[in-house]
């Protein structure tokens, strides 16, 4: 039997700010995520609206410390240089107290990253790039629909390091449709020559209202076997094991102490500010998502905050997401800090799930906590499903 779960207040200032860049030069046949093609959009309209909404934000939930931004999209650096220069002024008038050590990620495309705009970025304050590069093989690279080629990738970081932006990562992909085993191996070795300090290496999902989704109903994706796709990570766990690379979370490798800051603040379920259209934020035990639509955005902030739907979450369902979210990280999840957000013991509340995830040797136990074996990592999904529901059904 669980323990009762009691009411515990936790609140402090947000000190992590995610900011949506909607734009795309085009969309991926993958993407689900909030994004519009560039042409003909009107961005001053929608970076004014941005502004309008950190106003707002600022003047309900005051910022504490900012120790991490996050640039998301869409693709932020499709932004021109001056139009970059006035969205993160923007930014620092309204988070202005930033941490000596903050990190200020911005994601970016390979080819729409000259010399010029990331000079500009570097100067507005960014120290770490995350570039989407997904596979190093032009034919695959074609065949998800990104507009960018391996050339590309090297001018870039060649562009980003020239600006003295050093803080670099890349995203990689498999599972993807005609990947082989092999192909992935090459992608990881030249992603390795680079000595980069960050790789996000994910597998494909296909989600709903994209391209992929409408050919894999019709049987027209020709995604690799679910062997194969094992296979696929196994390998680049290896690899990137022997590269020196530590494994922190389920899909992200990094030098000793040069994870996402960022994501680290989502992984351990703690406060941030989500800003922009189709933004998601979670403030106080409240999460909420922003209108998505460029223009219903615009107009929803000159009367507000442009809220699509805002509500509070129960302790119950913030347990849940805390182990959820925790558990993706190597680090496994903290007793103390579940302690310190809900007031209770973590056993107390998860006596059940954990002694049957225990007994099954998909998680172990650590000093402050709970972690995934190297078992448990493959079988991330069926560990996380434990936890859902589990405090209801064992209350």
């Amino acid at each position: 039997m669980t323990a009762s779960i009691q009411k515990h207040e936790y609140s402090s200032a947000p000190q992590a700010v995610y900011l949506h860049i909607p734009f795309c030069t085009n969309k991926c046949f993958y993407c689900d995520f909030n994004s519009y093609v560039l042409k003909d959009q009107p961005v001053m309209e929608y970076l004014y609206a941005l502004e309008r909404e950190m106003e707002h934000t600022v003047k309900l939930h005051p910022p504490g410390e900012i120790k991490t931004i996050f640039v998301g999209g869409g693709t932020p650096t499709t932004l021109t240089p001056k139009e970059m220069e006035y969205f993160l002024k923007s930014v620092r008038t309204y988070f202005p107290n930033w941490a000596e050590d903050i990190e200020f990620s911005m994601e970016a495309n390979p080819g729409t990253t000259d010399f010029e705009k990331l000079s500009v970025m570097k100067e507005g304050g960014v120290n770490r790039l995350s570039f989407g590069v997904q596979a190093f093989q032009n034919e695959l690279l074609t065949g998800i629909g990104r507009i960018h080629s391996t050339d590309d990738v090297y001018r870039s970081l060649e562009n980003a390091r020239k600006a003295g932006l050093d803080n670099l990562s890349i995203d990689l992909m498999f599972g993807l449709p005609n990947q082989t085993v092999d192909m992935l191996d090459e992608s990881v070795s030249r992603a390795l020559e680079l000595e980069l300090p960050h790789y996000s290496i994910y597998s494909l999902k296909v989600e709903e209202n994209t391209l992929f989704h409408t050919l894999y109903q019709k049987n027209q994706l020709p995604l690799p076997h679910e062997d194969d796709e094992l296979e696929m990570y196994l390998l680049l766990m290896r690899r990137m094991k022997e590269a020196g690379y530590e494994q922190y979370e389920i899909s992200n490798f990094a030098k000793p102490g040069l994870g996402s800051k960022h994501n680290m603040t989502y992984w351990r379920n703690e406060d941030y500010y989500g800003l922009g259209a189709g933004a998601h934020g979670y403030v106080g035990r409240e999460r909420h998502m922003n209108i998505k639509g460029i223009n219903p955005y615009v107009e929803a902030t000159r009367n507000g905050l442009p809220r699509l739907d805002s509500f509070e979450v129960p302790t119950a369902e913030a347990m849940e997401d805390f182990l959820m979210v925790g558990l993706r990280m190597l680090e496994g999840v903290s007793k103390s800090r579940f302690k310190a957000q809900f007031g209770q013991a973590l056993e107390d509340i998860f006596t059940v799930p954990l002694g049957k995830m225990l007994n099954a040797g998909l998680i172990e136990s650590i000093e402050d906590g709970y972690r995934l074996s190297e078992r448990g990592i493959l079988f991330g999904n069926d560990v996380f499903a434990e936890f859902i529901g589990s405090i209801t059904a064992n209350a």
